[in-house]
């Protein structure tokens, strides 16, 4: 296993808490029909609170944002990936071909097998992908999971180091108290609750300046070190990340140096180069909300182009088939 990781004090403490507040409203036909609340904080590149809307001091689980720390966690245990194999060991993938493909080699690889896997059988998250396995009928398998790559990567790292297989899902495992330890390096906050998340791996809650703080960390990682890596190797092929039509892959092929992750319930980390980050939960779990929040905290922090327009025009509202409205940023 390579050395501990260093520790290092948060730079600047977060706010008090405060209730969610309203990070978007859903317009149909000129009029405001919804809200979604939520929780925002944006760190400056020194690390410290430069922005905070509502609750952001109190634990939440990331979901699949804290894939980038499971796949460090991985080399932190020895495991040798590196490009798109890395990528996809911190992908919620879409399951297009070249996903499985991967999934499939990297198991071969390591002298696994798709029963190896202990995620649920899914259909791809691309609906194309979905459809088209269907028609060829096809069915659920563990590789389509949109986790598979991360699993995959979770059991070479056992067959490295000689871990038990069969329990690397346990909270008590060796890997999945590796993860934990990383987490808490990373975030500056211990872990303050471990559950199971959708596909059966630990989850484990830290507050949404921590998971902020996190990402800072893999932005500007030392490139030899396992944060560097993950990042390098997101940032190289963001499509094994996520997906050709993702927002994660957008945002890290339209901006230099970007590090974006996705979670379940409505969860949304990202870093820039040099240092500043943000990270947003919407509370009611809403993703169609991510897209034009995302795009608006990233205005404020001065970054624009067409990846942005994209974000903002990506949730629209729909009336017989036709756009006549938007989920549309309330902050």
């Amino acid at each position: 296993m390579s050395a501990p990781l260093p520790a290092e004090r948060p730079l600047a403490g977060p706010p008090p808490a405060q209730p969610p507040a309203v990070l978007a409203e859903v317009v149909r036909s000129g009029f405001v029909e919804g809200v979604h609340h939520g929780s925002l904080v944006v760190l400056a590149a020194d690390g410290s609170v430069q922005r905070a809307l509502g609750d952001v001091v109190s634990p939440v689980f990331p979901r699949s944002s804290n894939k980038p720390v499971q796949a460090a966690a991985v080399l932190h245990a020895g495991l040798d990936l590196a490009g798109e194999r890395l990528a996809l060991a911190a992908a919620s993938h879409s399951g297009e071909p070249f996903h499985l493909e991967l999934v499939e080699k990297m198991l071969a690889e390591h002298g696994l097998s798709e029963s190896d896997l202990r995620c649920p059988p899914d259909l791809p998250l691309d609906r194309t992908a979905a459809e088209a396995r269907l028609a060829a009928g096809h069915g659920r398998t563990r590789t389509a999971m949109n986790c598979s790559g991360k699993h995959t990567a979770m059991l070479a790292a056992c067959r490295a180091n000689g871990w038990p297989p069969d329990t690397y899902l346990s909270p008590e495992h060796p890997l999945q108290q590796l993860v934990a330890r990383t987490l808490g390096t990373l975030s500056g906050e211990p872990v303050a609750h471990t559950g199971t998340d959708g596909c059966g791996a630990p989850v484990m809650a830290v507050s949404l300046t921590a998971l902020a703080r996190t990402f800072r960390h893999f932005a500007l990682a030392a490139a030899d070190s396992p944060e560097g890596r993950v990042a390098a190797a997101m940032r190289a092929h963001p499509e094994y990340v996520a997906g050709t039509d993702r927002h994660d892959t957008w945002l890290m092929s339209g901006v230099p140096g970007a590090l974006a992750k996705i979670g379940a319930e409505a969860v949304q980390a990202v870093a820039l180069p040099d240092g500043r980050a943000l990270a947003f939960k919407v509370a009611d779990g809403g993703a169609r909300a991510l897209p034009p929040v995302l795009a608006h905290a990233l205005t404020g922090m001065g970054v624009s182009g067409p990846v942005v327009d994209r974000l903002y025009a990506a949730s629209p509202v729909l009336g017989g088939g036709e756009r006549v409205g938007e989920v549309r940023p309330a902050f």
